[in-house]
């Protein structure tokens, strides 16, 4: 016999025992996400795009991020990053979840800019004035931010 064949086919089929069980339990099912832009044709021009809710209190390395995303990219992304129809983009949206868009990609794009490719924004040029570590703070906070709003 063949015993490290058993021991794998046994392995194989507990892991499909345990996932087939998992996905039975009540509420296993994780609610759909889409890649697709919301539909925004309802919205004046500068109204905020995403409906943000707010942690009850940021942690100290949220509030400085909070506060430096106020000074330089609110502007555009807005108000607590909920975008701005016709400006730029909603930063709490699925879109730039960590696994999607990582604490570096946010470096990155402030850093060099961003070509356009998930919104029809137009390109977002590099952000003068902001070091690394500022642009961490901000991650922070828009973390902080999509967390409270089911995103993570």
């Amino acid at each position: 016999m063949n015993y490290l064949g058993i021991l794998v086919g046994s392995v194989f089929i507990g892991g499909v025992g345990i996932l087939g069980w998992q996905a039975m339990q009540p509420g296993a099912t994780q609610p759909a996400r889409t890649m697709v832009p919301p539909d925004t044709s309802g919205l004046e021009d500068g109204a905020p795009i995403a409906t943000v809710k707010i942690p009850a209190e940021f942690s100290a390395e949220a509030e400085i991020g909070k506060r430096v995303f106020g000074a330089k990219c609110a502007v555009c992304h807005g108000e607590n990053a909920a975008g701005q129809k016709g400006i730029a983009p909603p930063l709490v949206h699925i879109f730039y979840e960590p696994n999607h868009h990582s604490d570096g990609a946010f470096v990155q794009a402030a850093k060099r800019g961003v070509q356009m490719h998930h919104w029809d924004f137009g390109n977002m040029p590099p952000i003068q004035g902001l070091t690394d570590g500022d642009v961490r703070y901000i991650a922070r906070y828009v973390r902080e931010l999509q967390r409270e709003n089911g995103i993570f």
